[in-house]
């Protein structure tokens, strides 16, 4: 099974030094991928929003390999704020240094985290309908430091 090592960077400058040490590991340059939002979005079609339409692919990509919603979700977030992401696809010793060497270069930590629905002001809660009683999960983004996260699909 592929295992891939995901790393989000806030500061794009370092990605192209992550990348080069990656590769230096023996890893084929067609194993590590990186994204940031796209400068210039095209439109796809009569109903197409590029930005969102970049943002759903995204989300759709994230959890095929393995990601939740909420994780993919900050992952977004995270590129939307001019962050990249880096992917290493390979075996899993390769992908472990992938990710030690991500997480050298202070790829941000995300953090899946479950809690109540907010509270919202009295106010609202009048003409609002409940959706659910159950937790919500969401995604947050952390401080850099050991952030590349494992997925294997």
């Amino acid at each position: 099974m592929p295992k891939t090592a995901v790393g989000l960077f806030e500061n794009p400058g370092v990605v192209d030094d992550v990348v080069r040490e990656i590769e230096s590991v023996g890893f084929p340059r067609n194993e590590v991928r990186t994204l940031g939002e796209p400068l210039d979005l095209a439109v796809t079609g009569v109903t197409s929003i590029p930005h969102i339409d970049f943002e759903v692919s995204l989300t759709r990509e994230l959890m095929r390999i393995g990601a939740t919603k909420s994780q993919a979700g900050a992952y977004v977030e995270g590129v939307r704020r001019r962050g990249v992401l880096v992917f290493a696809t390979g075996l899993d010793e390769k992908v472990d240094m992938a990710a030690q060497i991500m997480n050298r270069h202070g790829a941000v930590e995300v953090e899946e985290t479950t809690g109540p629905e907010p509270l919202l002001p009295h106010g609202a809660h009048q003409s609002m309908t409940p959706v659910r009683d159950s937790p919500v999960q969401a995604g947050r983004l952390l401080e850099p430091s050991g952030g590349a996260a494992f997925f294997v699909w």
